[in-house]
């Protein structure tokens, strides 16, 4: 058997063999540059003592520095105010199509989920009617952002949504104000909705349809901020849809008070619409508005006055 064959034979083994023995083989075969070895006439090849290798393990040496992970664990982290103080949602049940969300849109979900709480019989409607105008911006910020808007509206929807949020999950919500100013995005194109929305706030209204009236409220907004970015054909809906709440919350306080006070809410209705009228922008430009500070309680006039009917396109359209 040449030097060739066996190199061969040991190559095929090496499996078998210990990885030290077939590397000595292996070596003396290649030293003898050119000649034959007959493993037959060759005499026994004394094998060589490999000294096994101690492999020390290894000890993480003492330092004066101490690790920080023990710290990171058991100190829980400061979170801005200004930030989101939303904890994130554990489940998809109600979101099953997160995977085609953006993160922002995940936290919009992650918040109206988290304010159901705050929307249950045994909260104070002052609470409830903040949660659901909360709820109302954020669905309205979600809309826009699902169509990838670049709409200021949105983003304007999305900080009152999170600032509502905020001020309940403090207990803060004594401090927030429950009359806003129309932003700039928007207007005021239904004086005869936001005058009624306007009497039904003033008198204690909220006790008696909270949702009703958070819901109506951004829906005038969101529909005045359609109308003048697309016109009547998109803003018609969501007037229309304002509408239907405000006549809820109607038909609840009436229902819960006396003729009375139905009475004074109808002569209320008419001091706001005096105010609000002339607000209404005649050429479909939003700019935004400020509420007048005169309250309708303190309105001395008390007699009934007949509504005019709005004479305006959005208002008068249908699909």
């Amino acid at each position: 058997m040449n030097a060739s064959d066996l190199t061969t034979k040991i190559l095929t083994c090496q499996r078998r063999l210990p990885a030290a023995l077939s590397a000595i083989l292996l070596a003396l075969i290649t030293s003898s540059a050119s000649a034959d070895l007959d493993v037959d006439n060759t005499t026994r090849i004394t094998p060589v003592s490999v000294q096994p290798i101690a492999i020390q393990p290894s000890v993480a040496q003492s330092s004066p520095i101490q690790s920080t992970t023990t710290d990171l664990i058991t100190i829980a982290p400061v979170m801005d105010s200004s930030t989101y103080i939303i904890s994130r949602c554990e489940d998809n049940r109600q979101n099953r199509d997160s995977k085609y969300q953006t993160e922002l849109q995940r936290d919009i979900v992650c918040m109206i989920d988290q304010l159901q709480p705050y929307q249950q019989a045994n909260i104070t409607t002052r609470q409830q009617y903040l949660a659901y105008k909360a709820q109302a911006w954020l669905n309205y910020a979600n809309n826009k952002y699902s169509m990838n808007s670049r709409a200021s509206i949105a983003d304007y929807a999305f900080e009152s949504g999170k600032e509502i949020f905020l001020v309940l999950k403090n207990n803060d919500e004594q401090n927030i104000n429950l009359v806003r100013d129309i932003p700039t995005t928007s207007d005021m194109m239904r004086p005869d909705l936001w005058a009624t929305l306007s009497a039904l706030k003033a008198a204690g209204g909220i006790d008696s349809a909270p949702r009703e009236l958070a819901f109506s409220e951004v829906s005038l907004i969101w529909a005045a901020a359609d109308h003048c970015a697309r016109g009547w054909r998109e803003s018609s809906p969501r007037f229309r849809m304002a509408d239907r709440w405000l006549e809820q919350a109607r038909e609840a306080y009436v229902n819960a008070h006396d003729s009375q006070s139905n009475v004074a809410l109808e002569d209320a209705t008419v001091d706001y619409y005096t105010q609000y009228a002339p607000l209404d922008p005649s050429d479909d430009i939003c700019r935004g508005q400020i509420l007048p500070l005169a309250s309708a309680n303190n309105m001395s006039s008390s007699r009934p006055i007949n509504m005019p009917t709005p004479t305006a396109t959005y208002s008068l359209s249908f699909e």
